[in-house]
């Protein structure tokens, strides 16, 4: 990175400099280092934190029911800013968070507390208007349906946030402020915010905006973009002290990505691509509030040990309308856990699991109480994530994991005293019961949909004015298809054997959800290969894979600048996030199940693996 040196005491960057924007967190529950590693490490102008997954919305809802001042990220205050707030000053650096959640004031109020208690007086901002719940009633009359099941809007709904974009960031930092709030935004947009800011980038530079969604994309999860969840993980060094990700960032929409000098972690190409490729869906139409962006062609190049430049990212007007992240009570959810230790460790353990589904049941009728509404059975050390590809046999340590759902916590309290008497009462080596009596807790659904962009006015509250931000109306057309870029057809040398081997020896993965969907992202070992790739890991032969998860089709994509494909899991996740019962609800595991695949390639290419 630059040498913190040519950047003025004060931490702000001279004319012309790029801007230099640490991430600090991929999700509410980070750890505690990346804020004050990043910011002793004098080589950023802003902090970003990101912190609302679909999963997060709904834990907030289900906080701000038991109390109404919660509903916010409250690590942001309680740990983040209070280990570095007066550092963050002293430097100059800017703040931006969408910690807000769906109570942005109350972050900011608690964070103005904080402050005062350091005797500091920072000016924070908060973006307010994704609040959209005034709207239901009127939405439902209208017709909308969620965008994914189709199903009418649910009558009772416990939190309903519309994903804004970076504008209102842009126009909080134009007032002044030196922490900005944000509550449901994109996101990348707590990068792209600074971004506009600094830079005066306008609504109509769609390759700009698109550089710097890409930006925000690559840092918006932390240490992902720094050696964690790589696939060549043997080769990532010091996990304990990894570095957290700063982008400096040029006027172009360019940018190139580095660390901390001295931390653990690694920054490659191939690791970079696998995060572009993280819960990305059609690259060619990766659709943002302030822009559609086209990641087909973007390179990566690797500078130097510690630094890539990532460039080329494409972009077109955005689309009139932004999603509504929307979360609904659907009843109760209990898990129950057990170890099995011994011989045929997991046929004793489904077993297990299927004894007590069948005598709560019954308990249940006895109770005059109606069945449950979903029951899932799954064994841990066994591969049953797996299904027919599972190697395991004979295992002889196993966990079941039983998890059911009730319109009634009646219902799954008796459900929780029913675990335990399986220590005496069936299998041997039944073990695991110590660890206490699970809780039913309330089953928080998200659903989603459009809502046109006038319908939700973003408002910045600052020093106690508030002021409305102006948003383009977008392009109110129906989106484009872009044409499918296919890799150049691979043909096998002619007289040469075919050699079995996996596909991890050919490609890095990773894999990351959007609601019910899962997508895998594979990136080519070497760019040569993609050819041999695209013909031999086709939508259906993914399909097959996993067919005893995934419900709906694959679909599949090309991006040649970084010699990758992805693709698009549809109804896989069990529902996905807080409504799926797996033990992998966000596929997280599935790039790394599909590396497995058997593969055949020509023995000149395997002598080279």
């Amino acid at each position: 990175m630059s040498n913190p040196s040519t950047t003025p005491a004060n931490g702000r960057r001279r004319a012309g400099a790029p801007v230099r924007i640490g991430g600090a967190s991929g999700f509410w529950g980070d750890s505690l280092v990346g804020a004050p590693q990043l910011v002793s490490s004098g080589l950023i102008d802003y902090l970003v934190f990101d912190y609302l997954a679909e999963t997060t919305m709904a834990i907030l809802a289900a906080a701000r029911a038991k109390r109404p001042e919660f509903g916010y990220a409250t690590d942001f205050v309680d740990s983040a800013m209070k280990l570095v707030l007066p550092e963050v000053m002293r430097r100059g650096i800017k703040v931006i968070a969408n910690a807000g959640g769906i109570n942005a004031r109350g972050c900011a109020d608690a964070l103005a507390a904080l402050a005062g208690s350091m005797g500091l007086a920072p000016r924070i901002a908060v973006v307010e208007g994704d609040d959209v719940s005034a709207l239901m009633p009127a939405l439902r009359s209208e017709g909308v349906r969620d965008l994914d099941t189709g199903e009418p809007l649910p009558t009772e709904v416990l939190s309903a946030n519309a994903y804004f974009g970076a504008l209102p960031i842009a126009a909080a930092l134009g007032a002044g402020a030196d922490i900005v709030i944000t509550g449901r935004c994109v996101d990348s947009a707590v990068t792209l915010g600074a971004l506009i800011h600094e830079f005066g980038w306008s609504s109509a530079d769609h390759d700009r905006l698109a550089g710097g969604s890409l930006a925000g994309h690559i840092i918006e999860c932390g240490c992902q973009a720094t050696g964690g969840l790589f696939t060549d993980w043997r080769e990532v060094p010091d996990w304990a002290h990894i570095g957290y990700p700063i982008v400096e960032c040029a006027d172009d929409g360019s940018f190139v990505l580095g660390k901390p000098p001295g931390t653990g972690g690694l920054v490659r190409s191939a690791c970079v691509a696998e995060q572009l490729l993280y819960e990305i869906g059609d690259p060619a139409s990766y659709l943002l509030p302030d822009v559609s962006c086209d990641f087909r062609q973007v390179r990566i190049e690797q500078l130097d040990a510690d630094h890539v430049r990532v460039a080329g990212a494409r972009g077109r007007a955005p689309s009139a309308s932004y999603k509504v992240s929307a979360t609904q009570l659907d009843g109760f959810r209990c898990a129950g856990t057990l170890a099995i230790v011994g011989i045929d460790a997991a046929a004793k353990a489904q077993r297990t699991g299927e004894a007590i589904v069948e005598r709560t049941r019954g308990i249940l009728k006895q109770m005059g109480l109606p069945d449950y509404n979903a029951v899932r059975i799954e064994l841990f050390g066994a591969e049953s994530l797996y299904g027919s590809h599972a190697r395991t046999r004979g295992t002889r340590e196993a966990m079941v994991r039983v998890v059911v759902d009730h319109s009634s916590r009646q219902a799954l309290e008796m459900f929780a005293r029913e675990i335990a008497p399986a220590g005496t009462s069936w299998s041997p080596g039944t073990t695991g019961a110590s660890a206490g009596r699970p809780t039913p807790s309330p089953l928080i659904k998200p659903f989603s949909f459009l809502l046109d962009k006038a319908r939700a006015p973003a408002v910045v509250s600052i020093g106690g004015e508030c002021v409305a931000v102006q948003i383009p109306p977008g392009d109110a057309r129906p989106p484009t298809p872009m044409p499918t870029v296919e890799p150049a057809g691979w043909v096998d040398p002619l007289g040469e054997a075919l050699v079995e081997v996996p596909l991890v020896k050919l490609a890095h993965g990773r894999s990351g959800d959007k609601g019910n969907r899962s997508n895998i992202g594979l990136v080519a070992r070497r760019p040569e290969w993609l050819p041999l790739l695209w013909q031999r890991v086709t939508p259906e032969v993914v399909q097959g894979y996993f067919a005893h998860l995934v419900k709906g089709r694959v679909e599949r994509f090309a991006l040649p600048g970084i010699a990758a494909i992805n693709f698009v899991l549809h109804d896989a996740l069990d529902g996905g996030g807080p409504a799926s019962g797996r033990f992998d609800p966000l596929g997280k595991g599935m790039a790394q199940m599909l590396l497995d695949l058997p593969m055949a390639v020509p023995e000149s290419i395997a002598a080279r693996l």
